[in-house]
């Protein structure tokens, strides 16, 4: 399937919700400290979107119940927020996502909970600086392989794995669109990357080997060993020159 092109408009649509999504992130950013919910981080990400005239993709999108993920520690993605309190210590993964005027918009970041260990700070520092490593291949002329390739190594390098079963994706008047990015080196060159695509970049980084598992509520995918997890995603737009980072 082909790779949607975005026009000059498209582009400029999706620059909204992309600025949103960056706004919606340093709120919450605020919020996050011992004893608040992931509910209330939930509800206020909600009203805070409907106050700027989106709504947020992921709410009702598959049978999801909430508006954002919040996976917490082993939780790798997909956490639904609930009446669990957060507190000293814990890393707390948001993903959001966002609609407005078509287009939707999609990023992450992994916060630390009031002080949190050295190895919770290198695991996020990690995860975050990869997903930079895998853009230095998002521009024109290069290949989809070369993006997981580099945020596979860039991990490996410093003692950590990448989760293999979720990858990252194109996006635009779909969630997810063409094509679909994996965060580790593949056997083929994949799609030559042009001006116009705008994907989102989602490195998945565990301390442990990377295996995970889903629980019972068929949406959290957690770490089989246990250990901590981190995630860090943009939506890009592939340029004639270096990608343009567009929910920073």
């Amino acid at each position: 399937m082909a790779i949607p092109i975005k026009s000059k408009t498209e582009i400029e649509k999706m620059r909204r919700a992309c600025f949103i999504i960056a706004e919606t992130l340093k709120m919450l950013e605020t919020m996050i400290v011992p004893n608040i919910t992931t509910n209330e981080l939930d509800s206020a990400c909600e009203e805070f979107l409907q106050s700027k005239g989106a709504v947020a993709s992921f709410k009702n999108y598959r049978g999801y119940p909430k508006s954002i993920c919040a996976s917490v520690n082993n939780e790798v993605i997909h956490g639904i927020p609930g009446i669990r309190k957060l507190i000293s210590g814990d890393i707390v993964s948001i993903d959001i996502g966002a609609f407005i005027d078509g287009f939707h918009a999609d990023a992450a970041r992994t916060f630390g909970v009031g002080e949190i260990s050295e190895e919770a700070n290198r695991l996020m520092a990690v995860t975050r600086e990869s997903f930079f490593a895998g853009c230095e291949f998002a521009k024109k002329r290069e290949h989809l392989h070369q993006i997981g390739a580099a945020i596979e190594d860039f991990v490996n390098q410093h003692g950590y794995s990448v989760v293999r079963e979720f990858v990252g994706h194109g996006i635009g008047r779909d969630l997810h669109e063409e094509p679909a990015i994996p965060n580790y080196r593949q056997k083929k060159k994949g799609a030559r990357l042009m001006p116009g695509m705008t994907l989102a970049i989602e490195p998945m980084v565990c301390i442990g080997n990377g295996a995970i598992k889903v629980l019972k509520d068929k949406w959290t995918v957690v770490t089989a060993d246990g250990s901590l997890s981190a995630h860090y995603e943009n939506t890009v737009l592939i340029t004639d020159a270096q990608c343009e980072i567009l929910t920073l």
